[in-house]
């Protein structure tokens, strides 16, 4: 393998954002056919221009959550998403029971807490849940919805929602899912799992503009609609996007990408995007081994979208994540809450390309080699080569 002398160690900073490798868990990159998408004069949002653009994107929602259905799209984040559709369902004198092992689990119970009476069943960050607890905290509590991470982008870990699913329809719970940096990364749940609300945000495997919220509802959680909040009711969402329309002003540039966005998905193939994505996960996770480095979560649950990866002993995030920054143009993300500076994260969903990771790689291995955390270079980035199609 090689191994560089001082002279090729030079520590230019070449960090520029317009050019850069950008491998966030989210937002994700984006292409530049969804960038000049949002470059459009003013139009009115209630005129037919941008009725039409809404009716194309409520025709291809069905992409992103593998099935037909209730559906719409909020403008807010996430998070905004998340509490509209929990907003929307549970009351306060409701009973909600939330699945948390990461932060984002731990930020629907946070969200619970503002509209209904949760109660928690946790695992540690990172790891899967007891099925047997969360069988006796269904039957203790009997709550009216369910609320769980289908990929926890923190930990870089995929729930096993196919295990969990059927024992949350058995009780006769709604299940309300965050599938934000999940679909159409990895594959929509199947009816089996009994999921009755999904919500995907636009920045991240669909590759556009983070200020979008996509809502799917069973016809089960639909007729539950009982809205506790105005911005978010979905009553008044779903009655609006039947008509081509939204109940308030939305971010016009933010529908117009995402419209992009869906046609780029629809062009390459759902089942494309999948296959695309674990095939680049698959690569990175094998490089990550061959660098001496470790998954933050058993390699099984390892999510296709974003790979977390443990620290060596000694390297400091901070200084770490710069160096990929300013020597090779290369931004990472790095660990939240629990497991701040005791991580990193490749993100590779949406339009990342294998060259994309293969940069990233490299980098990585590189600052590994000069921080004195590896004797050689090259292994990680011919074990990347060697697993890509």
């Amino acid at each position: 393998m090689f191994s560089p002398t001082s002279d090729n160690m030079t520590e230019t900073n070449y960090f520029d954002t317009m050019t850069s490798t950008f491998l966030l868990a989210g937002p994700v990159k984006i292409h530049p056919r969804v960038l000049q998408a949002m470059a459009a004069p003013s139009m009115n949002h209630r005129g037919s221009a941008f009725h039409e653009i809404v009716g194309d994107i409520k025709g291809m929602l069905p992409l992103v959550f593998g099935r037909p259905g209730h559906q719409a799209v909020v403008t807010g984040s996430g998070t905004a998403g998340l509490e509209a559709m929990v907003a929307s369902i549970v009351g306060p004198q409701d009973k909600v029971l939330v699945l948390s092992n990461g932060h984002f689990g731990a930020r629907l119970e946070k969200i619970a807490t503002r509209f209904a009476k949760p109660s928690v069943v946790k695992a540690a960050w990172g790891h899967p849940f007891d099925v047997e607890a969360v069988k006796k905290a269904l039957a203790e509590t009997k709550p009216k919805a369910v609320l769980a991470v289908y990929n926890e982008t923190s930990v870089g870990f995929t729930n096993d929602i196919a295990t969990i699913g059927p024992v949350i329809k058995d009780s006769g719970a709604l299940f309300l899912m965050d599938a934000i940096s999940g679909l159409p990364g990895i594959p929509a749940p199947a009816d089996s799992w009994g999921v009755d609300g999904i919500v995907v945000g636009s920045q991240k495997a669909i590759a556009a503009p983070a200020g979008l919220a996509m809502v799917h509802l069973s016809d089960r959680a639909y007729s539950a609609l009982s809205p506790h909040t105005f911005a978010g009711d979905l009553v008044e969402h779903f009655k609006s996007i039947e008509k081509d329309d939204t109940p308030w002003t939305p971010g016009v540039p933010l529908f117009l990408a995402l419209r992009e966005a869906l046609l780029m998905l629809k062009e390459e193939g759902v089942q494309n995007r999948i296959d695309r994505t674990k095939s680049i996960a698959t690569a990175t996770r094998a490089a990550v081994k061959a660098m001496g480095l470790s998954l933050f979560p058993e390699e099984k649950y390892a999510s296709n979208t974003v790979t977390a990866i443990r620290y060596p002993d000694g390297v400091e995030d901070g200084a770490f994540r710069k160096a990929l920054r300013e020597h090779h143009n290369v931004e990472v993300s790095g660990g939240q809450g629990e497991v701040k500076g005791k991580i990193f994260r490749f993100g590779h969903m949406g339009i990342a390309s294998y060259t994309d990771l293969l940069v990233g790689v490299a980098a990585v291995e590189r600052e590994l080699y000069r921080m004195g955390k590896r004797q050689t270079m090259g292994e990680g980035v011919s074990t990347f080569l060697s697993k890509i199609p």
